[in-house]
């Protein structure tokens, strides 16, 4: 495997920083195969439990589309509903008290191709249906970059899809329904993002992983560009009141470090001190009211373990008042998820 797994994470080992701090994790996964060569090939609910439990107070936690147990037959637009149905009864089994006290998927986010314009309602009805309790919106990936070497990870690969009519269309339906979407592209998208969230104000928008920071590729040894670029982007999708930002996605190795290649995982204090720049400047544009820490697990433990995550940013967020840090770690997160633990 490239990277190390749970083995070698445990090399570092720390106390836990301010342990009473309620957390409701707005960012996670679950599957059990990867094509990808990953050391987490499995991660259900036995996993994400021991990750939860490892020394912080996780009340509850949402789950995030991963392209995971979609249905093999039937239509195409309704196989991601199979995702949705697996997740809700994890979720039900989280109920029971057996994996811990944390509410694990207390809301789950599924797929739907918004490229459906108004033909994604049925589909939308089905997710809701698959989980009437918990779903709360979805998550339709637009990555997209013309360098070949930077990865895709969109389901539905072209360019420009947040401009498109097709998608504003699908999107004015979910709005219209109450639901949420999940925004997950790179950098040099973020202005497309701020048309489209002026587009469908009443839509409420959760940027994924500080808005795809790329430092890798045709983006490496660039950063006075690059962060330059990705900062104006940011400003511009903060004006918008209708997105959240969601502080995490840095443990992938898109994003330029080099904490998955280290004999020993790295610690708290030096992961606060290279998160802090960029987390810093979100909650500067967005506020601690509409910014929130995220695991993304378990993408982002092949750089770091969940504990010394979050002992990370309780380093990073020390200068910010009671309240705010209460923001960041779960009440922005619970309201924008509807979440009650």
């Amino acid at each position: 495997m490239p990277f190390g797994g749970n083995d070698w994470l445990a090399l570092t080992q720390e106390e836990t920083l301010e342990p009473d701090i309620p957390i409701c994790d707005p960012h996670h996964h679950f599957w059990d195969f990867r094509t990808q060569r990953i050391p987490y090939q499995r991660y259900l609910i036995h996993e994400l439990a021991d990750d939860v439990n490892s020394g912080h107070n996780v009340k509850s936690t949402v789950f995030i589309e991963a392209r995971s147990m979609y249905r093999t037959d039937g239509p195409e637009e309704m196989r991601p509903v199979g995702e949705v149905e697996f997740v809700q009864g994890l979720a039900a089994a989280s109920a029971s008290g057996l994996y811990g006290p944390t509410k694990i998927a207390a809301a789950i986010v599924g797929h739907a191709n918004l490229n459906l314009g108004d033909a994604v309602e049925p589909v939308l009805d089905a997710l809701q249906a698959a989980s009437p309790n918990r779903f709360r919106g979805i998550r339709h990936s637009v990555t997209w970059d013309p360098h070949p070497e930077v990865e895709v990870t969109s389901a539905h690969r072209a360019e420009g899809q947040l401009l498109s009519d097709n998608f504003r269309a699908g999107a004015r339906v979910l709005a219209r329904m109450g639901m949420s979407l999940e925004a997950w592209m790179y950098f040099p998208q973020l202005p497309e993002l701020a048309d489209f969230a002026k587009a469908v104000p009443d839509l409420p928008i959760i940027l994924n992983h500080i808005g795809g920071l790329l430092r890798v590729g045709p983006y490496a040894n660039r950063d006075d560009e690059v962060l330059a670029t990705w900062r104006e982007g940011l400003a511009a999708v903060a004006e918008c009141p209708n997105v959240n930002v969601k502080l995490g996605g840095v443990g992938m190795p898109r994003t330029g470090m080099d904490w998955h290649d280290r004999d020993t995982p790295i610690g708290s204090e030096e992961l606060a001190e290279s998160m802090a720049p960029f987390m810093n400047y979100c909650i500067e544009q967005f506020g601690p009211d509409r910014s929130m820490f995220e695991s993304n697990f378990p993408v982002d433990k092949v750089g770091y373990s969940y504990h010394v995550m979050y002992n990370a940013f309780k380093r990073l967020s020390s200068g910010y008042s009671d309240s705010e840090r209460a923001s960041m770690f779960h009440d922005t997160a619970a309201r924008v998820y509807r979440v009650e633990d």
